[in-house]
């Protein structure tokens, strides 16, 4: 095999790599709350309950900003049950997971947790159950000084200082017919719209991500998308985009050459968006947030089969999609990493898809040990040496053919760091 030669030009840059493109995601759902960032009792809990050995280890991948508090979870979650004393709150039913939510770590404990440790909050408000009016309510609890119910509500809980998240989720995956509530993308359309009135009354300085496609098999795909743009357009920061990644035909070239389908389902979606800001006569180019990604063998983890057993059901915690991540599983969460660093100019956010222990780089035990999975190290790697100005660059790579077409057998990235004077490649 002759060598693969990679040729640079001065200057010829994509875009900045966005720090907001390391993020990560932490949903109630199965443990990665509950003994996952939070355990208390562990050895290594704080005063607060958080597990400092797990937030280690976040800080070691250099995680940016954490998405919190779902996934499915959040379309029938009300943010009002996990406020105030511990010993009030409400237990509820987890619709989305089937699992009993005791609401003792909510978003004050998520709000010093994200302070301790230094990432950034995502937060995504409730488009299924929930209502425009109740996002903007949140907002006000959260980013308002003082002087209105919620916020001197939040005062009353022992938050002197407002939380002044920046980034918010209206919603999750509201396209898919499993989420609480589904919506027609008309209809998500509106609903999201009317919530972003409110949101953006209540703090105009917000950043705003809409519903995009959760994956490229939905009928939706990417109808949905384009009528979702056609009403949010001009309120919205980033559309998102989710995708999982698995071997389906038991390929391994097909699996290892899956950064192509990220890479043409973040063409599909730039490309949709162009054609709105052009029917629209906006000025303004439509970013992407890539806030659920990562390698799931969804059909061979034994969580699908666990709510067989009814005693299974409702349980506090229980361990769904815990996956454990071969060699081959970083290899292809490397060239989706790289994908990612390739549309810098048009992806600014992403979150890999969990953090700890839900399909995640980081497994705990429960009152024991925190283990690194295989995936750790490449977006431990590309999160540390991944910071720059990418750049665009030719290369010889041979192709073979695989399910995406010819592909190429070597996904690249190039960063430049202009502090250093050195490039990560």
């Amino acid at each position: 095999m002759s060598a693969i030669k990679y040729l640079f030009q001065a200057g010829n840059y994509i875009s900045k790599v966005e720090d907001t493109l390391y993020g990560s995601f932490v949903e109630h759902l199965g443990r990665a709350v509950y003994t996952g960032i939070y355990e208390p009792g562990h050895p290594c809990a704080d005063e607060n309950g958080f597990r400092t050995d797990v937030a280690k280890l976040i800080q070691e991948l250099k995680v940016s900003t954490v998405r919190y508090p779902g996934g499915n979870f959040v379309s029938g979650y009300n943010w009002t049950d996990g406020i105030g004393p511990k010993e009030q709150r409400p237990v509820r039913l987890d619709y989305a997971w089937l699992s009993k939510e005791t609401n003792e770590f909510g978003i004050g404990e998520f709000y010093k947790w994200s302070q301790k440790f230094g990432v950034e909050p995502m937060v995504a408000v409730n488009m299924g159950t929930g209502t425009p009016q109740e996002a903007g309510y949140f907002v006000e609890y959260t980013n308002i000084a003082g002087g209105t119910y919620y916020s001197d509500l939040r005062k009353q809980h022992g938050f002197d200082q407002p939380f002044n998240f920046k980034y918010w989720c209206v919603g999750n995956e509201m396209d898919g017919p499993w989420q609480t509530c589904h919506l027609e993308a008309h209809e998500y359309a509106r609903k999201a719209h009317e919530a972003a009135k409110i949101m953006h009354w209540v703090d105009p300085s917000i950043k705003l991500i809409a519903c995009g496609s959760a994956n490229t098999m939905l009928p939706s795909y990417p109808e949905w998308d384009r009528v979702v743009l056609e009403e949010v357009y001009d309120d919205i920061y980033c559309l998102s985009c989710h995708h999982y990644f698995e071997n389906s035909t038991g390929n391994l070239n097909d699996f290892l050459a899956s950064y192509v389908l990220m890479d043409n389902f973040i063409h599909t979606i730039t490309s949709t968006a162009d054609f709105v800001k052009a029917k629209l006569r906006s000025k303004k180019d439509m970013m992407i947030s890539f806030d659920e990604y990562n390698i799931w063998d969804i059909e061979g983890e034994p969580w699908m089969n666990y709510f067989e057993d009814p005693s299974h059901r409702f349980t506090k915690a229980p361990p769904l999609l815990e996956q454990h991540y071969k060699f081959v599983d970083a290899l292809v969460l490397g060239g989706l990493l790289c994908t990612l660093i390739n549309h810098c100019d048009r992806v600014k956010m992403a979150s890999l898809a969990q953090l700890v222990n839900v399909i995640a780089p980081i497994f705990t035990q429960p009152n024991g040990a925190v283990i690194k999975q295989t995936i750790f190290y490449p977006f431990k790697w590309v999160s540390l040496y991944g910071r720059g100005k990418a750049l665009r660059y030719f290369a010889n790579v041979p192709c073979i053919e695989t399910v995406h077409g010819q592909t190429k057998t070597l996904q690249s990235a190039a960063v430049y760091n202009e502090e250093s004077k050195e490039i990560a490649f």
